[in-house]
């Protein structure tokens, strides 16, 4: 540690600490801080080292360590109040509130004592001239952690009527605690409503909107609002994962998993703190998390998971149902400490209520990646009880109305018959339907199992079922490869079934049977068929179809059986089509089919000719047809859609949304897609891509923490060799763009330089030279201004290897910003400028077309602008700086007036530009004294924006100059965009605004009695 040997040396260290993260090692510096403190026997340093310690304790898991630095501090203001500077005595007032609400996390400090501090501090404030809002307000926090309603009620209606002053929390943090008491009071929609500011980000501070986004999870899931409380959950966690102090915010994501079939998650979020299990220097935090903990572990445990293994405290391995017992063990421990001091039973009775709270939502997928829980095993049959035969018949009767009407579950139906036939005494018929449904559930497997239902068959009677299985055994034996052996196999029970009907020897839904198997297995060998003898194997499949066509036309309303074979024909002959190229063909056969299905009350069977048409249709560029068919494969699949497909469907068709801009209902269909294939063990495979979906979407709608959230569980499942390093890379560049919307600018940097090294091998370059700008854009935001440049100059060297002048001087005009920064910067700053404006120059002047040669003259416009801003500051800034560099500022307004001859040139396109630099101009003239200049540029501002109708929209048609760039600010930025912004008729109407509103001012300034007066700071 260095050594402290003055107080500007404590208060940098002091800051420096302030920075750290919460916890244990931060509170050690400000004890070591407070040492070195009182060594400089200095009061004031001593004062602001407890007031340090006191801030750094009360926002970590030591909260409790509070009281004896404010004992200490109190004693010194009482002995010698000249001692305190003003803020430190303003501190030391506002520091009660803390002293107040930590004494209530204490259940060793008695009731009596919290009332005496609290009339202590109404006592110190009324003599500070404070008003009572705060202590009303701490007034309101016991009265509601003892249980007294209506104490609590007359508190918070006279801290509401007590002016708000210096002793007032901050709005966002007003706001939130007031929503939490109509929460508690079950008045959702008034918290919500309370919050809305916080959660909209107009009022923030330290701690929000960090924990209104987490106590407005249950109001939200209460109310239905079922996709605000995700998205409050994604934002929310991100905002308090690495913060010590939020251990009950925290517990209320926990919580919010624990209501929402989201157990994994929950599990995941316990096992990322394990600390918080035993830290318990807040032991009100701590009930609430151990409260949580419980409610989790019974979930665990009611959904058959009792005995997994989770997360718990250190020092041994637990289960669900273990950790349940404990955490509610401790819970109770400490609630009954509270009521004990409190002499009432509120927060007991609270703790068993929230964990024995109830699901709120059956699932809410949350789009992120985590392993879900191991299903509970399905409880065997029960068996029958002694003497009692299991109802067989029923059994029976049941299973053949489902297989007749061709009913979904039709096959499970038939297993239980055979659970329930075991050692009963069936015919050859009963046990021929049983064999013959065992293999339909085998798939290619099945083939012998077919075999053995057709003797069974036989044996019973029925000879044209015995060859209708025959056909479904040869149909399985094509599934498995043996196409040619299933070819040989299907023609004798074909040839034999046709005789057999003429003859009258079986019925038309047997004979419609053998006919769709055949059907089935030359399809079959259709798909493997390759050159000139194609066709003629495509047209022996033709014939089989249009024959089983021919059998069953006219006859469909008898037989639901002979409906299904009809409408699978009519498929059969799309597949056919498609086979020989046909696809517009394929898609009216597919529709055909899908139609057929649906009309004979089987929407099920559609499903899969619903998502073959939307393939082909989107192939073919009729995206509403596609559209269409997802759709109602989706509706038609209903509750008998199985995992997989309803996440691959639900995948297609967020596609074809975001293809068209949809983004709001594009994402929730993602969102559905990663939930459901999660939910069939393919997370890391179709549910990464998913999410990585789902994340675009997101970002699109600017929702950037719940984009950042859902990309960062995306990306651990992304690999090149399974989804393509474009998609990776993409990935990683929308990740960047969320992150750096956070401020998060060093995550940004990694995430772009990370893309920006995969990009690098590709052949086309373009994208690795905008991802390594954009990564010198994010580290000059972080303030790491060498690797900055070095991004930025390896971006250059591509946009000049790609030809591409615009990002060439862009690169070139952000280093010369970061250029700046250095001490003796300025000459390499101006030198990348003059290189930018050479740049563009030649460009301009080599350009083969006029609206390239536009193009670079707007980039040379915004390149001497940026020259100007660039050259001013160093002239500029103070009273002296026009005398002191007048060849600086000389220069710059030769930059600035070059610009508005630039700008000028492009005409009223470039109106905008040229006004900018035109007050740019101004400001610098009101500097140098040369107010006649000023003046003459501010009426001609005026002059051009005198045509502006009530909207903002100018006579000129003004919509901003082409190839714009327009950003100047030093942190490099390439400036994309105007550069006010200007996106449509509200942003014309500003940007007209607030250069008629500059104008005046400089115009105003410009003609005012120079003696006395500033010079103005200028935007830069």
């Amino acid at each position: 540690m260095t050594e402290i040997t003055d107080v500007d040396a404590l208060r940098s260290a002091m800051a420096e600490n302030a920075g750290q993260p919460e916890g244990p090692a931060r509170n050690a510096r400000a004890e070591q801080l407070l040492a070195a403190a009182e060594k400089l026997n200095v009061p004031l340093a001593v004062i602001e080292a407890l007031g340090h310690q006191l801030k750094v304790y009360n926002y970590s898991s030591e909260k409790g360590k509070m009281f004896v630095p404010f004992s200490r501090l109190l004693r010194m203001w009482d002995e010698r109040p000249e001692d305190f500077d003003e803020f430190e005595a303003h501190s030391l007032h506002w520091v009660f509130k803390w002293v107040s609400s930590g004494m209530l996390d204490q259940p060793h400090i008695p009731l009596a004592s919290i009332e005496k501090w609290l009339g202590e501090m109404e006592r110190r404030h009324r003599l500070a001239g404070y008003s009572e809002a705060a202590v009303r307000r701490a007034e309101h926090n016991v009265a509601a952690h003892v249980g007294d309603v209506a104490r609590a009620e007359r508190a918070y209606a006279a801290w509401l009527a007590a002016d708000r002053d210096a002793m007032s929390d901050c709005q966002a943090c007003e706001l939130h605690a007031r929503g939490w008491w109509q929460a508690e009071q079950g008045r959702d929609a008034q918290a919500l409503e309370l919050w809305g500011p916080v959660l909209e980000g107009r009022y923030t501070c330290a701690h929000e909107p960090h924990t209104a986004l987490a106590s407005s999870l249950l109001p939200l899931l209460r109310l239905g609002r079922l996709d605000e409380a995700r998205g409050n959950h994604l934002r929310g966690l991100r905002l308090v994962r690495g913060m010590e102090s939020m251990r009950g915010a925290y517990a209320e994501h926990v919580e919010f998993c624990a209501l929402t079939g989201n157990e994994a998650r929950g599990l995941e979020l316990l096992a990322e703190r394990p600390a918080y299990f035993t830290d318990d220097g807040q032991p009100q935090s701590r009930l609430d998390f151990l409260s949580v903990v419980a409610l989790l572990m019974d979930r665990l445990t009611a959904l058959g998971l009792g005995d997994r293994a989770v997360p718990g405290p250190a020092g041994r391995e637990w289960t669900a149902r273990e950790l349940a017992a404990h955490a509610r063990a401790d819970a109770l421990a400490l609630a009954a400490r509270f009521d004990a001091r409190n002499g009432t039973a509120h927060v007991g009775e609270r703790a068993r209520a929230r964990m024995a709270r109830q699901p709120l939502a059956e699932r809410l997928p949350l789009g992120v990646r985590s392993a879900g829980p191991v299903p509970a095993p399905a409880p065997p049959p029960a068996p029958a009880r002694a003497g009692e035969q299991p109802d067989l018949p029923a059994l029976l009767a049941e299973a053949r109305r489902l297989s007749d009407h061709l009913r979904p579950h039709a096959v499970e139906a038939w297993a239980a018959v055979a659970r329930a036939a075991e050692g009963a005494e069936l015919d050859a018929r009963d046990r021929a339907e049983i064999a013959d449904h065992e293999a339909m559930g085998l798939g290619p497997e099945g083939a012998e199992l077919f075999e053995r239902a057709a003797a069974l068959y036989t044996r019973a009677g029925d000879p044209g079922e015995a060859l209708a299985a025959r056909a479904r055994a040869a149909y399985v034996r094509a599934l498995g490869g043996d196409v040619a052996a299933a070819v040989a196999a299907v023609e004798e029970p074909y040839e034999e079934v046709l005789a057999l009907y003429a003859a009258g020897g079986t019925g038309l839904r047997q004979t419609a049977g053998v006919l769709m198997g055949r059907a089935r297995v030359l399809l079959r060998r259709a798909h493997a068929a390759q050159g000139p003898g194609a066709e003629a194997v495509y047209g022996a499949a033709e014939t089989a179809v249009r024959e089983l066509l021919a059998l069953v036309g006219g006859r469909t309303g008898e037989d639901v059986r002979l409906a299904a074979r009809a409408a699978e024909g009519q498929a059969m002959l799309g597949e056919l089509a498609g086979l020989r190229g046909d696809l517009a063909a394929s898609v009216e056969l597919f529709a055909r089919g899908a139609a057929a299905f649906v009309a004979a009350g089987l929407p099920w069977f559609a499903v899969e000719y619903e998502a073959r048409l939307a393939s082909l249709a989107h192939h073919l560029g009729d995206m509403a047809e596609a559209e269409r068919a997802v759709r109602a494969a989706l509706e038609h699949g209903g509750a008998q859609l199985e995992a997989p497909g309803r996440a691959q469907l639900h995948l297609q068709l967020a596609e074809l949304l975001g293809d068209r801009d949809e983004a709001v209902e594009a994402a929730r269909h993602a969102l559905e897609a990663a939930h459901w294939a999660d939910a069939a063990g393919l997370g890391p495979t179709l549910g990464a891509w998913a999410r990585q979906q789902l994340g675009g979407f997101l970002l699109r709608q600017g929702r950037w923490a719940e984009a950042a959230e859902v990309l960062e569980s995306a990306l651990p499942d992304l690999t090149a060799e399974t989804h393509g390093d474009g998609a990776v890379v993409q990935t990683l560049w929308w990740l960047g763009d969320c992150l750096s919307e956070l401020g998060e600018h060093r995550a940004a940097a990694e995430r772009r330089l990370r893309a920006a090294e995969f990009a690098r091998a590709w052949p086309e370059q373009h994208d690795h030279a905008t991802l390594a700008h954009l990564a010198g854009e994010s580290l000059a935001e972080a303030g790491l201004t060498a690797e900055a440049d070095r991004a930025y100059a390896r971006a250059g060297e591509l946009w000049r290897s790609l030809g591409d002048v615009t990002g060439l001087v862009r690169s070139l005009r952000a280093r010369a910003w970061l250029a700046l920064r250095a001490p003796d910067g300025t000459a390499e700053a101006r030198a990348l400028m003059a290189d930018a404006v050479q740049a563009c120059e030649t460009a301009r002047d080599t350009a083969a077309d006029q609206v390239s040669r536009q193009g670079f003259t707007a980039e040379l416009g915004h390149t001497h602008l940026q020259f100007g801003k660039l050259l001013a500051p160093s002239g500029a800034g103070s009273a002296t700086g026009a005398s002191a560099h007048p060849a600086a500022h000389e220069e710059a307004l030769w930059q600035l007036h070059r610009a508005a001859e630039v700008f000028a040139g492009l005409g009223d396109a470039a109106l905008h530009d040229r006004t900018a630099a035109e007050l740019t101009a101004g400001w610098l003239e009101i500097e140098t004294g040369r107010r006649t200049d000023a003046t003459a540029r501010a009426r001609a501002v005026l002059a051009a924006y005198a045509g502006a109708d009530a909207s903002g929209a100018v006579d000129t048609g003004s919509t901003g100059s082409p190839g714009s760039t327009g950003s100047t600010g030093s942190t490099g930025s390439t400036g994309e965009g105007s550069e006010d912004g200007a996106d449509g008729e509200d942003a014309e109407a500003r940007t007209v605004r607030s250069r008629r509103s500059e104008a005046r001012r400089l115009l105003r300034l410009a003609t005012e009695d120079p003696e006395g007066t500033p010079p103005p700071t200028r935007r830069r």
